[in-house]
């Protein structure tokens, strides 16, 4: 599902936070307690030049913003989020010069605390670059 106010409020939330937009991070999609952000490569991104794969504190930094844009479009709509806890398990290097996806869902809500998984890959979908557990705040309006 893509509805247009979700994208457009995930858009305006990344324009609003300076690493998101060091990082070049888009939006590609979201819905109902999902969200697919998008890394385009960048040199500058690199961290080892004999390589020229993305250091993975990039990598993280996509799959992280792509579980709180996840939480922020949960049906119940928290009006606040912050990460608690964050687990991500690199699975390989993602492929020189390709562009780095992160798929999140929030599979559960409760009262004060969300959970979410996450999933980032390359054009290989079949071999993902890394996979991610979360669990975020809940600050529910008055």
């Amino acid at each position: 599902m893509n509805n247009p106010n979700f994208m457009a409020q995930a858009a305006a939330l990344l324009t609003t936070l300076p690493h998101s937009r060091a990082l070049g991070l888009q939006v590609d999609a979201v819905g109902a307690a999902t969200a697919t952000l998008s890394m385009g490569y960048d040199a500058r991104l690199v961290g080892d030049p004999e390589t020229g794969v993305i250091h993975g504190g990039a990598v993280s930094a996509l799959i992280d913003s792509a579980c709180g844009a996840a939480v922020l479009t949960h049906p119940e709509a928290p009006r606040g989020t912050a990460t608690i806890d964050f687990r991500m398990d690199y699975m390989r290097s993602a492929t020189p010069g390709q562009r780095i996806v992160a798929h999140a869902e929030c599979y559960h809500i409760t009262r004060n605390v969300a959970f979410v998984r996450a999933t980032a890959f390359d054009d290989d979908v079949a071999r993902p670059v890394a996979t991610a557990t979360a669990t975020w705040t809940v600050e529910r309006g008055e």
